[in-house]
């Protein structure tokens, strides 16, 4: 298996919700999958299937949705057990260079 070891992924996974101050316990299931619950929601973390670009998959409820990295999955995991969270995206466009006059 390539990338983050599943184990140190649960690691960072706990110590993110210890830093956000947000309760919930992350273990990892029988089957592989990284299972996080605080009461409320049960989320599903698990890697992608082999052959596309994403690397793991997120399941909040009835909703999938792909991350292509370990920074993305912390991003869907804080947006869905922080609802003070207030996320931003950063997005990247070809563009001239702007040159402050």
């Amino acid at each position: 298996m390539n990338g983050v070891p599943d184990e140190l992924a649960c690691e960072l996974l706990t110590q993110s919700l210890a830093a956000w101050r947000v309760t919930g316990q992350v273990r990892k299931d029988l089957d592989g999958a990284i299972v996080i619950r605080d009461g409320r929601k049960a989320i599903r973390i698990e890697r992608a299937p082999p052959g596309t670009m994403f690397r793991w998959m997120v399941m909040v409820g009835d909703r999938k949705r792909a991350a292509i990295s370990l920074v993305a999955v912390l991003r869907q995991v804080r947006e869905a057990l922080d609802p003070g969270y207030a996320s931003s995206r950063v997005r990247i466009a070809a563009a001239p260079l702007l040159v402050p006059s």
